[in-house]
């Protein structure tokens, strides 16, 4: 089932989750229980908390987003396109920024960790690169002494998301109709998709690396996306439980935060305590997931066109997921040596960190063709101001001429 207009809420929450990650992740160098890749010497435990309130439910959204925008790609284009397409749009970025962004941080782990360590850059870059097959950790195949895709694991996953999609797309899309006349009938059924989240969680254990959850997780969000959110009767299934669901995703994650905050690794552990605690984190991560779908729904408001600002955020939003984390690295590396309150701090990093990455993206990648193509854009011409039909459709249609997807 389609519908007719835009989800502008979803653009903007795909942008918001983006530049929220600069936030969070600059955040991190001030967080005593990640080991990031910069430390700030004092530390709070606020950061914890905070961290936990974005991770339950962002990355979660961020894949279910892709999962719609996959719906509409494949209808548009087939299976066949929609698979070259996603291996261009997502293979490409992820090479260029593997090879290229992701061994500054782990250059800059090594510096601040080690006062002693002076191998230069490019020495490092080298055996950073060296690399074997490991199948053991699929979908991350490769693997070295100091090789990883660091916060590239997202553009892994989604690839390899949408290569296993695209040969189930039709039966997916035909059962995803039939589920949407029960789901109507029974909003309820909605909340059925937490018990294997929580399974999932719970079993195969939670990963501190991607975000706090199980990578496998991350695969319900993502067909939930092309499978219901666009049908208008699970749309008004979501808008009528989105409170109580709230709520009670509320209770869940704080009825996981005594495990956190006082398991030795709770990520991992096989006891008890562990099981439930990531059992009912991946539950209350389902819950607040639907409860913003539903809480942000308002398909009577007056429709606008999208600001310039959004379109041109929206555009942005796979070529700033690439540099992000890199820039605030090398910003946390510099800033953390000064003596300076700890808040300072964060703004600097933050503050800094855009202003470096939109100025990379404004006159590094969008204004010319081959750039655009290696970070994962349309290829455009050099002089194209951005429109909307750069911005990936969460949701809606538009007329084929004017819309086109953001493979992230």
């Amino acid at each position: 089932m389609e519908t007719r207009a835009r989800r502008g809420e979803l653009d903007a929450l795909r942008v918001f989750v983006v530049l929220g990650l600069v936030f969070f992740h600059s955040a991190l160098v001030f967080s005593p229980d990640d080991d990031y890749y910069v430390k700030n010497a004092d530390t709070t435990e606020a950061i914890t908390v905070l961290a936990g309130l974005g991770v339950v439910w962002a990355m979660p959204m961020l894949f279910l987003v892709a999962g719609l925008g996959s719906r509409h790609s494949i209808r548009r284009r087939g299976a066949s396109r929609f698979t070259r397409e996603r291996l261009l749009r997502l293979g490409v970025p992820l090479v260029v920024g593997t090879v290229v962004l992701c061994p500054l941080p782990q250059w800059l782990r090594l510096r601040a960790a080690h006062s002693g360590y002076h191998e230069s850059y490019l020495h490092f870059w080298s055996r950073f690169l060296t690399v074997h097959l490991d199948l053991g950790d699929f979908p991350f195949v490769l693997d070295g002494e100091y090789f990883e895709t660091g916060h590239l694991w997202f553009v892994v996953l989604l690839l390899v998301f949408s290569l296993f999609l695209a040969p189930v797309a039709g039966p997916l899309a035909a059962w995803g109709e039939r589920a949407g006349e029960r789901v109507a009938r029974r909003p309820a059924l909605l909340l059925l998709p937490a018990l294997p989240v929580a399974a999932i969680n719970a079993l195969l254990g939670t990963e501190e690396g991607f975000a706090g959850w199980n990578r496998w997780a991350y695969l319900l969000f993502f067909l939930f996306g092309y499978v219901h959110a666009d049908d208008d009767r699970v749309r008004a299934a979501l808008r009528r439980i989105a409170v109580p669901v709230g709520w009670t995703g509320v209770l869940l994650f704080a009825g996981s935060a005594p495990g956190f905050l006082t398991l030795d690794d709770p990520f991992t552990e096989w006891n008890a305590v562990a099981l439930v605690t990531r059992a009912v984190f991946g539950a209350a991560g389902w819950c607040w997931v639907v409860a913003i779908l539903g809480l942000l729904d308002r398909p009577r408001a007056v429709r606008r066109s999208p600001s310039r600002v959004l379109v041109y955020l929206g555009i942005a939003a796979l070529p700033v997921y690439v540099l992000h984390q890199p820039v605030v690295v090398a910003l946390a590396y510099g800033v953390v040596g000064w003596s300076a309150p700890l808040v300072v701090k964060y703004a600097a990093i933050v503050a800094g960190s855009l202003a470096v990455i939109f100025a990379v993206y404004e006159y590094g990648v969008r204004r010319t063709r081959p750039t655009r193509i290696l970070f994962g854009m349309r290829a455009a011409p050099p002089d194209t101001s951005p429109t909307p039909s750069d911005v990936m459709p969460p949701s809606g249609r538009e007329p084929p001429h004017t819309r086109d997807d953001h493979a992230g």
